[in-house]
């Protein structure tokens, strides 16, 4: 009988393989809308596998979901399906349905568990590098500033400018943090932002600070190499304008938040040196100054928030008003694309990482669906047969989903189990959330608190709390932590790697962070063999 069994089986599968599968599958099985959609995807990958593929593209867009771990993405699908009504978990993210994908090892040097700096610095140069420094190798010694010479790398955006390509840099956090930092700048401390955070002993042996860097930026990289001249970056849109902006008030913006906005202490003013060397550029500050902004400007200069800027969720709060991640981005596709060379792009969605920090997943999620969006509109506005897009983060988050909820139940409510219409409770006889986080704040319940970081103005709350009555689908929820933290804390597991378009085809298998690097170069050819 065994062995009767054994040959059915076998001939089951040699019958599947020649095709027979219609005289030998049962009909509700054929029939299945699941069976024909997977059998659909199949085919599909089979015929761009049997196709040979470019390798060479004129530009290249690179997005960073920085701390979008794949617990954040299945939470965000689900999500963004449930706001349109569906279930949520037969959704796709826009860039997850992308023909090629990798998981991404993301530790540094010196940590299993990694920083954006590090991350960053591996993503955009090639090279992984240790915890809390910028576009250094390991050699470097973190707060030492002697021992950046010799020990810079070149990034992708400086190579693009060496081949004449237009070059951008978008984020939503601070431009001088540590993700958008690493595409341009060198330093011993992801945290030198501007002078003001410097020792005085780094600062008189002759280091620059990141947002002096980001301005010099054309200055420095032609000094670095004899006899190149690059013309600058054309778009740069981001926050963080306090570390470009002299300790004064007289310098205050119209979206100022403080009674002082600027943090330099070296009474340099860097937007108005960035629109000296610049002439033909445009500095802005709101969405007035934003919307005036079209495909003929030559250069752009935003910085739309003092600090951060907003979670997207948060946005209409704004003082002054601030683009979305979405309208920055195709903003920067519309300019750059008037250099005939082509482009590469950096868009960095720092904000999924803070709204995780803060033990807030309604925000992470949000701004991972803003995000999407994003990805959506740079697919529509680029032409697929010379445009690489890849899409990717720079580490996780600590963040789960759990429990045994059925088929739709809000991502973010509490779990009510398959056949049920209650909430299912813990052996503590208290209902429980469907995602939570290993450590960190812990909960709050801030209703409809839109600012993920007001959950920093409490004390860490560890463990569990009674939930019945409390509406965990509120912006201002945090989730409960089981490990007291005064922040929520990256997690070690790999990430993934979506691609589109030209050389695509190479984010494949379990790879290294820094393979990213060596994709987007030989796509645009940065180096000459």
């Amino acid at each position: 009988m065994k062995i009767n069994k054994i040959a059915t089986a076998i001939g089951l599968t040699l019958a599947l393989s020649a095709g027979a599968n219609a005289g030998v599958l049962p009909d509700n099985q054929m029939n299945s809308n699941w069976y024909s959609a997977a059998q659909a995807k199949l085919t599909s990958k089979e015929t761009m596998a049997n196709a040979t593929p470019a390798t060479k593209a004129k530009n290249v867009i690179l997005f960073v979901g920085d701390g979008m771990g794949i617990s954040t993405l299945t939470a965000a699908r689900i999500l963004a399906g449930q706001k349109q009504g569906a279930l949520g978990e037969e959704g796709f993210l826009s860039f997850e349905e992308f023909p090629y994908s990798a998981q991404i090892k993301t530790y540094n040097v010196d940590a299993q568990t990694p920083d954006s700096a590090g991350t960053m610095t591996a993503i955009i140069s090639g090279v992984k590098t240790d915890v809390g420094v910028i576009g250094v190798n390991e050699e470097i010694e973190r707060g030492k500033c002697a021992t950046v010479a010799g020990n810079e790398l070149i990034t992708a955006t400086e190579l693009a400018e060496i081949k004449g390509l237009a070059t951008g840099i978008i984020s939503t956090a601070r431009i001088t943090h540590a993700t958008p930092a690493a595409t341009y700048a060198k330093s011993a401390d992801r945290n030198w932002e501007d002078i003001s955070d410097m020792p005085a002993d780094a600062v008189t042996a002759g280091c620059e600070d990141i947002a002096s860097q980001l301005v010099n930026f054309e200055k420095n990289l032609e000094a670095r190499f004899a006899g190149v001249d690059v013309d600058g970056l054309e778009v740069v849109m981001g926050g963080g304008r306090r570390h470009f902006l002299p300790k004064d008030a007289a310098f205050n913006s119209n979206d100022a938040m403080s009674a002082v906005e600027g943090d330099r202490t070296d009474e340099r003013d860097l937007t108005a040196q960035w629109q000296q060397m610049y002439s033909d550029g445009k500095y802005i500050t709101d969405q007035a100054g934003f919307d005036a902004i079209n495909g003929d400007t030559k250069r752009v200069f935003g910085l739309f928030n003092e600090s951060h800027m907003q979670y997207e969720a948060d946005r209409s709060n704004d003082i002054a008003g601030e683009p979305s991640l979405t309208q920055m981005t195709t903003k920067a596709i519309d300019i750059l694309k008037n250099n005939e060379k082509g482009f590469f792009l950096t868009v960095e969605s720092g904000r999924i990482d803070h709204a995780h920090h803060a033990g807030n997943a309604y925000n992470a999620l949000n701004d991972t669906i803003e995000f999407a969006n994003a990805v959506k509109a740079a697919v529509e506005n680029t032409d697929p047969n010379e445009t690489l897009i890849l899409v990717t983060a720079d580490h996780s988050h600590v963040f789960t989903i759990a429990g045994y909820p059925k088929r739709g139940n809000p991502i973010l409510g509490q779990v009510v189990a398959v056949g049920r219409d209650a909430p299912t409770l813990a052996k503590d006889g208290m209902p429980y959330t469907t995602v939570g986080y290993a450590n960190g704040l812990g909960f709050r319940g801030l209703g409809n608190e839109t600012n993920a970081d007001a959950s920093y103005l409490e004390k860490a709350v560890a463990g569990r709390v009674e939930l019945s009555g409390i509406d965990t689908l509120a912006p201002g929820f945090h989730q409960e932590a089981t490990i007291p933290l005064s922040s929520e804390t990256h997690a070690g597991e790999d990430i993934s790697l979506h691609a589109k378009g030209p050389g695509a085809q190479l984010a494949q298998g379990v790879v290294e962070q820094n393979v990213i690097f060596h994709i987007i170069s030989q796509a645009l050819e940065l180096i000459e063999e």
